[in-house]
């Protein structure tokens, strides 16, 4: 069973996504279908939550737009999405960053930024 799974998995065409972790500050383009017309669509904001793994992995992204709080969940292999880049590495100590929704302004989306070694 496990093996079939992995087989589908594997034939499932997929964008090819950086690794993303809860911190991040992404900017995803969308494809989005508006009757005969498609266009793409940015959605930039804060990973807040990963889940899943393999052809089912999800990501919520939050963002703050005109003063109001908005989620996207979005399936990593989507065939909507156009591609994903990511802006800012963050530091997170915890796996779910479901704290940053009570927070109002500025601190809305303050993540610390993760520094790199730098190799010499």
């Amino acid at each position: 069973m496990d093996q079939l799974i992995q087989l589908v998995e594997a034939t499932q065409p997929g964008v090819e996504c950086p690794a993303l972790n809860p911190g991040d500050t992404v900017r995803i383009q969308l494809r989005v279908i508006e009757g005969e017309k498609e266009r793409l669509q940015a959605f930039e904001g804060v990973v807040i939550s990963d889940r899943g793994a393999g052809a089912s992995k999800t990501i919520t992204v939050r963002k703050i737009s005109h003063g109001v709080g908005v989620e996207r969940i979005i399936p990593v292999n989507s065939p909507n999405i156009e591609s994903v880049t990511v802006l800012k590495h963050g530091k997170a100590r915890r796996s779910k960053l479901f704290y940053l929704r009570k927070r109002t302004g500025k601190a809305a989306l303050k993540v610390k930024e993760r520094k790199f070694a730098e190799k010499a």
